[in-house]
């Protein structure tokens, strides 16, 4: 059968625009991509990108205050949003400009639209096109989940934060993942007052219980309103805001309500079930090792397959499919010990095993230290670090890492390389600190603070 193409991705974002330009470039696959939106995708549009660039902006109010404290004769005005919204905008024009040119010099015929599978084989655009394809790559990514319930359209969603037309005096965040807490933060040092709610025990489930717990008390420090273990009861209109009534029995009214609950595979309506590809309980694509669907010639990389959301794996994932597919040689996309990066204030940085999940596997020891760092505690701020190793007793390899700092992210992505190399903690300790820095922590800490 004569296919009108190699490849057709379905979905523009970093997993899609990696394996169709690897595969055309590299692979010389003849190749499409459909978008129906911005090119680019959550990370670039209205995720990784725009929020660190948030996150940037609300860390001057509280530097300009450590300025004083350093002898500076500063003062801070307000912050205008119209300013930082006009320049975010141009800079995510500019990044989808670039995702787009370079697509186009790799070959791929891109094509505006949304695409809908007909069969193993064939979509059809909204456009009206239909084509066909020797290969087909989901690559749609997720969205916001909002619950269904009576006010629900009086929320809005991490989506909605970087178009607001002017930031609201008040703001209530209801979640307790790394986004709701990333936006409680970033929020907060634009100086809007912030209330979260999470109807669990403790806020960033699935990390280190003590980092976690080391995250919320410096947010509460901070003058963040948090509140765990409770939840939204009932939402109204009222004067211009939305009134809530939680289930501990609090009543406010807040200028915006922020849903941040989790995320969806964008799966509804693309036809997957109809061409027989095999969908989880909430609609993500289930996929093999090699990121083959129950359908041979159909596959789906990244948050669309919710296996580990985050960007930089979903362009491992898309890499990794083209190595498969397009160039003879199977490979699986590594999800082990994958970092990641926590952007509140402080933030959070995770490699490797948590405590809790190190000490029901084996024997481990526990390092951990929580200090104030040289910057802060000379401006008179009570912030404290938290840099943590969990260590194997049996083969002394460190298992985890785990560090709540200022720029935990940027320190964090190097302790991966070394615990990725499978280093000891005996190597740990080999290496020399550098010093006056946080992070020399991580090669000082030489008697365990406990066993598990």
């Amino acid at each position: 059968m004569t296919f009108d193409y190699d490849l057709f991705v379905i979905g523009g974002g970093s997993g899609g625009v990696r394996a169709a330009r690897l595969a055309a470039s590299e692979g010389g696959a003849r190749v499409a991509l459909a978008e129906e939106y911005r090119m680019g995708g959550t990370c670039v549009i209205r995720g990784c990108v725009p929020k660190k660039l948030m996150v940037f902006a609300s860390a001057y109010a509280p530097a300009m205050v450590d300025a004083r404290a350093y002898g500076w004769d500063v003062t801070a005005g307000g912050f205008d949003w119209s300013v930082f919204r006009a320049k975010l905008d141009a800079e995510l024009d500019r990044l989808e400009a670039a995702y787009t040119t370079n697509l186009q010099k790799a070959g791929v015929q891109i094509f505006n639209a949304r695409a809908v599978l007909e069969d193993a084989h064939t979509v059809t655009l909204s456009s009206g096109e239909r084509l066909t394809a020797k290969h087909i790559l989901i690559a749609t990514g997720g969205r916001p989940f909002v619950p269904e319930r009576d006010g629900s359209d009086l929320v809005i969603t991490s989506n909605d934060i970087f178009k607001l037309d002017e930031l609201p005096r008040s703001i209530l965040i209801v979640g307790g993942g790394y986004i709701a807490c990333e936006f409680a933060c970033i929020l907060h040092g634009l100086g809007v007052q912030v209330t979260q709610m999470y109807r669990g025990a403790q806020i960033l489930r699935g990390f280190d219980e003590e980092a976690r717990g080391h995250v919320a008390e410096e947010m509460r420090a901070r003058g963040m309103n948090l509140h765990v273990g409770t939840d939204v009861l009932d939402l109204r209109a009222q004067n211009g805001g939305v009134w809530v009534k939680s289930t501990d029995g609090r009543e406010a009214v807040y200028d915006k309500v922020m849903y941040a609950t989790g995320r969806r595979p964008n799966t509804d309506g693309l036809g997957l079930a109809a061409a027989g590809v095999t969908l989880g309980r909430w609609g993500q694509v289930q996929v093999d090792d090699y990121s083959q669907t129950s359908v041979p010639s159909i596959f789906a990389v990244g948050d669309v397959t919710d296996r580990m959301n985050l960007t930089p794996v979903a362009i491992r994932e898309a890499a990794a499919f083209v190595e498969t597919v397009f160039k003879g040689t199977p490979t699986r996309p590594d999800h082990d010990l994958v970092a990641s990066a926590v952007f509140t204030q402080p933030e959070l940085g995770s490699v490797g095993m948590t405590e809790e999940a190190a000490r029901e596997r084996e024997p481990i020891d526990v390092y951990c230290t929580s200090f104030r760092a040289m910057q802060t505690l000379f401006a008179g701020r009570p912030d404290r670090v938290m840099m943590k190793l969990i260590v194997s007793q049996a083969t002394r390899k460190v298992l985890g890492c785990h560090i709540v700092a200022d720029h935990a992210g940027e320190m964090i992505q190097l302790a991966a390389i070394a615990i990725k190399m499978g280093a000891t903690k005996e190597d740990f300790d080999r290496t020399v600190a550098v010093h006056p820095t946080m992070a020399e922590e991580l090669v000082t800490m030489k008697t365990p603070v406990r066993a598990g």
